[in-house]
């Protein structure tokens, strides 16, 4: 068989550290130091995901790639060059700070342009018909990031930073940025919303991250006037929740917009057992969210679609969520057992709840219409 689905991933980028925190708080004063890495940014997430892909035997089914880093130039087209350099001096006097919430270690700079050019050579894998799809395993994150600052474990737009290329170097046009991540794509969004050609969605927690952000009243600006969505869901939205966003408001935007190339900004945050939220998604709402961009895809633009990993802190779980999500892209099932997913779904929300937040997905779907 001839793999359709290419995977990009750079043991290096596991190799970021956020530094010394107990899940996100600094350590010191009354925060006691963690006993192992302590940030909730944490490799493991990444290291046992691949590894279980590997251990599946999945992995031998795709096309597994490195790539080098973003180069200046690719920065500069997303970035200011004074961010740039007080990136690079911070990374190289060892790390600190680099904006809220947004710790670095020694070298952050040099492995975040490597987590950006996976997400290049993803996009470019595909557009060049090398893959049907592709995946990169970024990280660092890059959807927080704004065009000169850092923000939420978040350096370099990794996504804006491959859109941009592709843009230079192959004339693409059109282009839909899925953020299905639990926290809100506010770096891509800024970046964006002044922009017709590019249409940025993103579903995630009313109110989580940014702190108290909602969103639904952001359509863009400018010549991006209504090519800029924001689903903000309720806390404890669980899988039918989702899947009724993304079938009442996200593929129809997809429809009206037309795109080239679907890119989803693939966080696993909203999964049920996440510190840093409060949904109730399992790994099958992964796989059917997946399923369904895929067949919008496979419709609207040949079946060009790339997903770039961003969050995810449960180290146990975030593994079978994007297991799920990577059969799904390459259309190989796996002997895996999901052993969260029967509990999970007994979680689910009650017919009255979730009748309420089918009725707030209807209400925010209108608000897109008008």
């Amino acid at each position: 068989m001839n793999p359709t689905t290419a995977f990009f991933f750079d043991e290096m980028t596991l190799w970021h550290s956020a530094g010394a925190h107990a899940l996100t708080l600094p350590v010191g004063g009354w925060v006691q130091p963690p006993a192992g890495a302590g940030h909730a940014e944490s490799p493991e997430t990444k290291r046992r995901f691949k590894s279980l892909l590997d251990v599946s035997g999945l992995s031998r089914q795709l096309q597994l790639h490195s790539a080098g880093p973003a180069s200046e130039e690719d920065l500069l087209r997303v970035h200011g060059r004074a961010y740039l350099q007080r990136f690079k001096a911070l990374s190289d006097a060892g790390g600190g700070e680099l904006g809220p919430q947004a710790p670095i270690g020694p070298g952050s700079f040099e492995i975040a342009r490597l987590s950006a050019g996976l997400a290049i050579a993803a996009v470019n894998q595909v557009l060049s018909d090398q893959a049907h799809n592709a995946y990169s395993l970024s990280r660092p994150p890059g959807h927080h990031c704004l065009a000169d600052g850092a923000m939420g474990f978040c350096f370099l737009a990794n996504i804006a930073i491959a859109i941009e290329a592709a843009k230079a170097r192959s004339g693409l046009g059109k282009i839909a940025v899925i953020d299905w991540d639990v926290h809100h794509g506010n770096g891509t969004q800024s970046i964006f919303e002044a922009r017709g050609d590019v249409l940025t969605i993103s579903l995630h927690q009313d109110g989580c991250y940014p702190p108290g952000y909602s969103g639904a009243q952001e359509r863009g600006v400018g010549a991006g006037l209504g090519a800029n969505i924001n689903i903000p869901l309720l806390p404890g939205s669980g899988h039918a929740a989702y899947l009724h966003a993304v079938a009442r408001i996200v593929v129809p935007a997809l429809e009206r917009f037309q795109p080239e190339l679907i890119i989803v900004a693939c966080g696993y945050d909203a999964n049920a057992v996440d510190p840093l939220a409060r949904m109730l998604l399992h790994s099958d709402s992964f796989r059917l969210m997946t399923r369904a961009l895929r067949q919008a895809a496979e419709r609207l633009c040949q079946g060009r679609l790339v997903l770039v990993h961003e969050g995810g802190y449960s180290e146990a779980y975030v593994p079978f969520c994007g297991l799920a999500t990577v059969e799904e892209l390459s259309g190989v099932r796996t002997a895996v057992v999901d052993p969260m997913l029967e509990f999970v779904q007994l979680q689910q929300p009650t017919a009255a709840l979730l009748a309420f937040q089918k009725q707030w997905v209807e209400q925010l779907a209108q608000q897109v219409i008008d």
